[in-house]
C-alpha cells in the first residue's frame, strides 16, 4: 500500500479513519449534502483548469472503469515534462510509491508553480496542508517548484478565480509531511483495526464518514 494526498490528510485527521478507508471501506457513509460539494468542487476544479488558456490534462482511465490509471498518468506526465508543455492539469507524481495528482502545473522560467483549485471562498489551513503534501511529493520527483498557489473561487462570473500565493507555508509543511507519511505507510497495513477513542477529530476539519460505526461501538462498549 501507498499513501496519496487524500490518504495522508485522512490520516492526519484520525489514523483510524485512514485505517478503515484501507480494510472496511464498505462501512463509510457519505451524506447527500457532503457529495453535493464534493460534485461541486469537481465541477469548480474542471472549470479552473482553462484559467490560463490552453492545457493539457493527465487523466487516464483504467480500460472500462471510472478509475484513474495512475501509473500511466505518471508517465504521460513525464512525457510532457520533457515536451515542456505549458500548462499541466491533473498533473501525476509518485515517490517510493506515494502519490499526488497536481490540479495545476504551470511552466515558469526557472520550474514550475502548482496552483491547488478549491471550491471556498477563503484559504483555510487543511488546504495549505494539502498543497505542502504536493510538493513534498512533486519536489522529490526533481522537479523544482517556483510558487505554490490556491485557487479559491471568486465573487461572480466576471471574477471566477482568486489565486493565493501560500509558497512560504505550504514548503514549510514538508518536514511535517516527512515525520507522518511514513508511519501512516506502516500504520495502514496492519491487520488489526487500528483503536482510536471518538474525540474532536471526528468533526474536524471534517465530519467523518465512519462517525455512526466508531460512536456506535463506543456506546456498545459502556
Amino acid at each position: 500500500m501507498s499513501i496519496t494526498k487524500t490518504d495522508f490528510m485522512r490520516g492526519m485527521q484520525c489514523r483510524k479513519m485512514l485505517w478503515l478507508d484501507k480494510h472496511k471501506q464498505s462501512l463509510k457513509v457519505i451524506p447527500l449534502e457532503v457529495q453535493q460539494v464534493l460534485n461541486a468542487g469537481n465541477d469548480f476544479g474542471d472549470r479552473a483548469m482553462a484559467m490560463f488558456g490552453d492545457y493539457e490534462e493527465m487523466t487516464v482511465y483504467r480500460p472500462g472503469t471510472t478509475f484513474p490509471d495512475t501509473k500511466a498518468m505518471i508517465v504521460k506526465t513525464q512525457e510532457h515534462l520533457e515536451m515542456g508543455t505549458p500548462v499541466i492539469c491533473e498533473a501525476a507524481f509518485s515517490n517510493y510509491n506515494n502519490y499526488c495528482a497536481v490540479d495545476i502545473l504551470r511552466k515558469t522560467e526557472t520550474g514550475y508553480n502548482i496552483y491547488e483549485v478549491k471550491n471556498a471562498s477563503q484559504v483555510y489551513d487543511q488546504f495549505v496542508r494539502d498543497v505542502g503534501f504536493q510538493y513534498y511529493i512533486v519536489d522529490r520527483c526533481k522537479v523544482k517548484i517556483d510558487k505554490i498557489f490556491i485557487v479559491t473561487h471568486g465573487p461572480d462570473e466576471e471574477n471566477p478565480f482568486v489565486i493565493n500565493d501560500v509558497t512560504q507555508q505550504a514548503k514549510g509543511y514538508a518536514k511535517w509531511v516527512n515525520d507522518n507519511i511514513w508511519d501512516l505507510n506502516r500504520m495502514q497495513k496492519q491487520t488489526e483495526e487500528y483503536q482510536v477513542e471518538p474525540g474532536e477529530q471526528c468533526e474536524r476539519p471534517y465530519r467523518c464518514w465512519y462517525y455512526g460505526y466508531c460512536h456506535e461501538r463506543c456506546r456498545q462498549e459502556i
